[in-house]
């Protein structure tokens, strides 16, 4: 029988590209519905129609400025939060987002906009999440994970890029957020990110 929270739980895994946050949000997704809990899993961008314009732009470099990439990724959060991340908290589950704000703050952010105005628009209408996992590896391990994709995003994958983007994930600080070293076993990770989150659980009954 599926296990109902009271109240909604939002984790976000977060970290540049190749970090593994995606392998980690899905891994922490089978535990919690292996635990019984009723469980979601989102990603940004999404596969909805801002998601998709930015998909299809990001495979062309310099397509966008700093500021019309921020504006799509904004729309498409809008269209997240609205159409699935409140729903689904609402409904008392517990939702793992691949991505969020904090990737907009560190990416843009590392184009020259200013952080703290990427953080205020967001946060005015953004879901504050329970947990912030940022998977902490340096661009060159992050790059070398991802070279056998398909497919390449040139807006992001830059090395030089990266590590500036690198610099912004690793100054957030606060209560909700915790930084994982992202190098090491992928099993290992995942008992450390459980660690974290098993707390905000409510016990089993």
């Amino acid at each position: 029988m599926d296990r109902k929270l009271r109240r909604g739980l939002l984790v976000v895994l977060e970290g540049i590209d190749g970090s593994g946050k995606t392998t980690q949000a899905r891994a922490l997704l089978r535990r919690l519905r292996y635990r019984g809990y009723k469980a979601a899993f989102f990603r940004e961008p999404t596969r909805g129609r801002w998601g998709r314009e930015i998909k299809k732009l990001a495979a062309r470099a310099d397509s966008l400025t700093p500021g019309e990439e921020l504006e799509l990724f904004v729309k498409d959060r809008r269209e997240n939060v609205k159409n699935n991340l409140r729903p689904a908290l609402e409904s008392g589950k517990a939702v793992v987002l691949d991505r969020y704000y904090f990737s907009t703050i560190a990416y843009q952010g590392a184009k020259g906009i200013d952080t703290v105005e990427i953080r205020r628009m967001n946060e005015a209408f953004a879901v504050k999440p329970d947990l912030v996992v940022i998977l902490d590896v340096d661009a060159n391990a992050g790059l070398a994970r991802i070279r056998g994709r398909k497919t390449r995003d040139e807006l992001f994958e830059r090395a030089d890029y990266l590590v500036r983007v690198g610099r912004i994930f690793r100054s957030f600080e606060g209560p909700e957020f915790v930084h994982i070293d992202g190098r090491g076993d992928r099993r290992a990770i995942g008992k450390a990110i459980w660690a974290r989150v098993a707390p905000l659980l409510p016990p089993r009954s």
